[in-house]
């Protein structure tokens, strides 16, 4: 059968299309909670056994339909969700589970795999000696296990250890949880409001956000569903058996450098007072809580996260910054070098995790002294139909690209981006001395805060895959 992957998907419909979500993984059209989540990454030494493991696997897991019934339970009943179990396979992991070559996914990234010299070139990513010890292996499958509680996902977890053979090794673990501010969004280490302006697979939630509003778009967030997911080749049935290519990167916040950075640019501004908390939008694009610096002068967004607005208004880049760190990773059709559809093929959904403990509050008025220097940082978490025209261009042409987004006549290029951005920092940032200001003055580009550690590319199967890996009893 033909399915139109084109536009967004109404799951509560009779369409035909609804059928993908019965054998497609969780977490992909719509993020699952997972506010405690282990991820166990894993080598086959056996291909017989990783089989029977991984149908023992799809045992624990549900579908994207299951997991949107959840949803709706609880909003209507308050019903708890069961835990969440995802599993990515790479490239070495299919060649061990001895899946023929036609069958297999094909994207060249994830063939070719994060940490060949290759990508790391073209990602400028650090050298594979300074990654984690279990990155720097052969990664053949992760798996991950979350729930809203730690007691929900330490249980599942036992589950999954229970089916482990001793043929499948662990060759490292992650641990995420959930940070929030007190209003209780989420937020990165840096302490700013982080996973809004993601695409929109489901035109309900579209219509959730824009409940209450005019009804008129800034910025449509609505995607077709081929931005997310593609034809799992290895499946019984490709043409309704659908998966994701996952792109997993361990990224390590140094916060302590990167609120030195906040104070330094508010000094070199002349930023005095409530104002010097603009110095830290002016890099990331947004104020800690999430109000977008190019629609306002000042923190203090009421309600959810505003994800509704555009560049349009800031052509010269005087209230926020070209090189800030959300008009790069999304320009919202100003980028300048394609139109507006083309600019929309490279946004991708992301899942992304917080890792590690600390002291300190994220979001308190404290030194940058008191601030931890390592052992926290993102889980980057993401997924994909085209990892080369998704992740790999926009961490390349747009975070690592100085000359992104295209700038008037005149201008100084944006420089890299400067939080996610690998790679010297060449062009010294220009800013608005005041919001909105023609008045700009430059500053020293802000040092590297955030360091890769390891990842690697996955692809999440269907289900109807992993049930027909190993024969089942009876």
């Amino acid at each position: 059968m033909s399915i139109d992957l084109s536009k967004p998907l109404r799951w509560k419909s009779a369409d035909e299309t609804v059928r993908i979500l019965d054998e497609l993984q969780p977490n992909i059209v719509k993020a699952h909670v997972r506010d405690h989540l282990s991820m166990l990454f894993l080598a086959f030494e056996d291909t017989a056994e990783a089989a029977a493991f991984l149908t023992g696997l799809a045992g624990l897991m549900k579908s994207a339909k299951d997991h949107l019934l959840e949803i709706e339970a609880f909003k209507n009943e308050g019903a708890k969700s069961s835990p969440y179990v995802g599993v990515g396979l790479t490239a070495s992991g299919y060649a061990k589970l001895d899946i023929p070559e036609e069958n297999r996914p094909a994207d060249r990234s994830f063939t070719t795999g994060m940490k060949s010299t290759e990508t790391r070139r073209k990602l400028n990513d650090p050298p594979r000696s300074g990654w984690d010890p279990a990155f720097r292996e052969d990664i053949d499958a992760v798996v991950l296990i979350g729930d809203a509680t730690d007691a929900g996902m330490a249980a599942r977890r036992g589950q999954v250890e229970d089916l482990m053979p001793d043929s499948v090794i662990i060759l490292g673990e992650e641990t995420g949880f959930t940070q929030f501010n007190a209003q209780g969004d989420p937020i990165e280490h840096f302490g700013y409001v982080d996973g809004r302006s993601q695409p929109l697979f489901l035109l309900e939630d579209y219509e959730d956000e824009r409940d209450g509003t005019d009804g008129v778009d800034e910025w449509d967030p609505r995607f077709g569903l081929d931005r997310v997911v593609v034809a799992d080749p290895a499946a019984p049935d490709p043409g309704l058996h659908f998966g994701s290519y996952f792109v997993f990167r361990k990224l390590e916040q140094n916060v302590r450098r990167f609120k030195q950075a906040e104070q330094d640019l508010a000094d070199e501004l002349g930023f005095e007072g409530e104002d010097r908390e603009r110095a830290g939008a002016l890099i990331v694009g947004r104020f800690e809580d999430g109000t977008p610096v190019t629609d306002h002068r000042e923190a203090g967004a009421h309600g959810p996260v505003p994800n509704d607005f555009s560049y349009d208004s800031d052509g010269e880049g005087h209230k926020c910054p070209f090189h800030a760190h959300i008009r790069k990773s999304n320009p919202r059709g100003s980028g300048g070098f394609e139109p507006v559809e083309a600019e929309r093929l490279h946004i991708m959904a992301r899942r992304g995790q917080t890792y590690g403990e600390r002291l300190d509050d994220p979001n308190a008025d404290l030194p940058p002294s008191a601030r931890p220097s390592g052992g926290v940082g993102l889980l980057f978490m993401a997924f994909n139909s085209n990892i080369g025209q998704q992740f790999d261009f926009v961490q390349t042409n747009w975070a690592n690209g100085a000359g992104f987004p295209r700038v008037p006549d005149g201008a100084s290029n944006p420089g890299r981006d400067l939080v996610i951005g690998q790679g010297p920092r060449e062009d010294d940032p220009t800013y608005a001395t005041e919001w909105g200001s023609d008045v700009t003055k430059t500053a020293a580009p802000s040092p590297q805060a955030v360091t890769l550690k390891g990842g690697e590319y996955f692809f999440m199967p269907s289900l109807a895959f992993l049930r027909g890996l190993s024969p089942q009893p009876g």
